[in-house]
């Protein structure tokens, strides 16, 4: 079980790395079509507020849902508390085989879900800072991939 809440909790840590390395005059940038920079940060929390309504209310009564011109310092605040929620529900669910309450099959397909979709927003966010002509550098775009310094 200690790989699998690693994974998760590097995974949380590179959206936070990635939050970071945006300069605050890109955090508004579009995706030609598509959600802005910032919007992608808070899909990523408003889904594991889903999760968490769903699998484990107690979980997501401590959790405050994030708007839509959040600061960046709401953001990080907001993906820090949710990331160690969701890192809470897979830990209740005791073993990677374990369930998670409304997701089938298991705990460790729960935690590749979400690692799939976090993914997915970051890529969509390196496109649209791609796409506007500030792409990110590439110390940070490679560091995204580099899951065992994280």
């Amino acid at each position: 079980m200690h790989a699998l809440l690693e994974t998760w909790d590097i995974n949380a840590r590179i959206n936070l790395f990635l939050l970071d390395a945006i300069p605050e005059a890109a955090i508004d940038t579009p995706l030609t079509k598509g959600k802005a920079v910032r919007a992608h940060f808070v899909h990523v929390h408003a889904v594991r507020l889903m999760w968490l309504k769903a699998s484990a209310p107690d979980l997501h009564a401590t959790q405050t849902k994030l708007e839509a011109g959040a600061l960046r310092d709401e953001i990080a605040s907001g993906l820090t508390s949710s990331g160690a929620a969701i890192r809470e529900l897979v830990a209740r669910a005791q073993t990677p085989e374990g369930r998670i309450k409304g997701f089938k099959p298991h705990a460790a397909a729960f935690v590749a879900y979400l690692v799939a979709h976090e993914s997915f927003h970051r890529a969509q966010i390196e496109l649209a800072l791609r796409q506007a002509g500030t792409p990110l550098p590439d110390k940070v775009a490679y560091g995204l991939w580099e899951w065992g310094v994280r």
